[in-house]
């Protein structure tokens, strides 16, 4: 391999995908910016007409009103035309947009923000596939949904799926919905494995139920990364079990006392997200917990956020030192003495969002109410949105002008988006799925997945055990 080569591998990934995108495409560059330029032309088409209909009245008023009226309603007529001509332009130009667009490459300023990290076609053909291993009955809508995005996933990702459930109950589904010859199909090729188990642990069940239903599906799939038959295991079922599972079954890295769930949040800044951790694990915290959480976050922004130096924040009242209850202020003390990483001090609720930190800590109960607040924020903030528009031919068309706008918010406020958060502190990458998970769900949190795999976050996860603080 010549000189020339071995530089262009080893430029950093980003910058080769931002090359080989623009490169691409050129022609839909081109093709957008006419569909504007045509837009706009239509609109102020619109707008002249309209005011020559207005000017018209204004002066047939004054002649007679009778002609006015049938000269005013013929003009009018004509504006409504070419109104909906410029909508019929602005809609054909997204769709061509779209179209075009979709087929070449996704957008790898999107993909690095929604830390997508899938290979383009030359990597992806010199990367090796991973094996994950899923639990296909945890969840609220499991088999069919979860083995819909397990299918879709191994489409676009270089991964191999463990599917684990009843395998009478897959099938159904898989029947159900169509997926069956699709699933027969990548069964064939060695791409996906159904593994048989017995019942999921339900929702309401405790979390020490894995210890008695060793052959749950969450269990059998813990056990497929403890054997090293896999490399990452996602559940959308009871998070819970999910983590007593691993901890029973993979145990915890050495010298973290309590394993935290992270969860990426969007922030004003779409390539930088925020990585919120524990947003449910542990309700109850002492201030070397979240001491830990913040060593853990770190070198997850590091290796999956590519963050050169995170910034690291405590979830507080106020931005002071002298704020906050007693775990915030002895927490305080921890992460400001701590010389491993960069802690920026206290985070308030309205900075989490703002892209001024990389990574927030705080306990499990403040996180998951945080957590909550956010996935109903999309859907609240687009039906505002909606109801402020005019009504009327006028809202008709502004709507047709901020629809792609308005899908945009919504897709970087969908918690479904982002698919799943991370168990860090468990010695085995773990995903936990919301319990409502689909689909989309589904293929977001086996991106991640692949993702923590193909960063090596375990090997610097494990770097960890020679702090001095840890094994004090």
């Amino acid at each position: 391999m010549g000189k020339e080569s071995v530089q262009k591998i080893n430029k950093p990934r980003a910058i080769r995908r931002l090359v080989i995108w623009y490169k691409r495409n050129s022609a839909v560059t081109s093709i957008v910016d006419t569909a504007a330029s045509s837009a706009l032309t239509a609109s102020n088409v619109a707008g002249n007409v309209v005011s020559g209909a207005g000017s018209v009245v204004s002066t047939a008023s004054n002649v007679a009103s009778n002609v006015a009226g049938n000269v005013a309603g013929n003009v009018v007529s004509s504006a409504e035309s070419v109104v909906n001509t410029a909508s019929s332009v602005v809609s054909s130009a997204s769709s061509i947009a779209k179209n075009t667009l979709q087929p070449l490459v996704f957008d790898p300023l999107k993909r690095l923000q929604n830390n997508d990290n899938v290979l383009d076609r030359v990597e992806e053909y010199q990367s090796k596939r991973v094996w994950i291993a899923v639990d296909g009955m945890g969840g609220d809508y499991a088999p069919g949904p979860i083995l819909e995005g397990c299918l879709e996933a191994i489409s676009r990702f270089p991964i191999n799926i463990k599917f684990v459930g009843k395998i009478e109950k897959v099938k159904d589904a898989a029947e159900k919905t169509g997926l069956a010859e699709l699933l027969e199909n990548e069964v064939k090729n060695n791409r996906l494995e159904l593994i048989d188990s017995g019942e999921p642990i339900g929702m309401n069940e405790e979390a020490t139920a894995v210890r008695k239903r060793k052959n749950a599906s969450i269990n059998v799939a813990m056990d497929l990364v403890r054997n090293n038959k896999a490399e990452a295991v996602y559940s959308a079922g009871n998070s819970g079990a999910m983590m007593a599972s691993a901890i029973f079954r993979i145990g915890r890295l050495k010298g973290i006392d309590r394993p935290a769930i992270g969860a990426l949040f969007p922030t004003r800044d779409q390539t930088r997200p925020v990585l919120v951790l524990d947003v449910g694990a542990n309700t109850d915290c002492k201030p070397s917990y979240l001491h830990q959480f913040a060593l853990l976050g770190n070198i997850y922004a590091k290796d999956v956020l590519q963050v050169k130096k995170p910034r690291i924040g405590l979830l507080n009242i106020g931005e002071e030192e002298c704020k906050g209850n007693d775990l915030s202020l002895k927490t305080f003390e921890l992460l400001s003495s701590e010389k491993s990483f960069d802690f920026g001090g206290n985070c308030e609720g309205r900075d989490v969002l703002s892209g001024n930190f990389d990574v927030v800590v705080c306990d499990g109960f403040t996180g998951n109410i945080l957590l909550k607040f956010l996935e109903s924020v999309g859907g609240v903030l687009l039906d505002i949105l909606r109801s402020e528009l005019p009504r009327g031919r006028r809202g008709k068309v502004g709507s047709a002008f901020l629809k792609s706008n308005l899908l945009r918010i919504k897709k970087r406020l969908d918690h479904a988006e982002h698919g799943g958060a991370l168990l860090l502190g468990v010695n085995g990458i773990c995903v936990i799925g919301h319990g409502s998970s689909k689909s989309l769900s589904v293929v977001s949190a086996l991106r991640l997945a692949h993702s923590a795999v193909n960063h090596g976050v375990m090997d610097n996860l494990n770097q960890l055990q020679k702090l001095q603080v840890l094994n004090s």
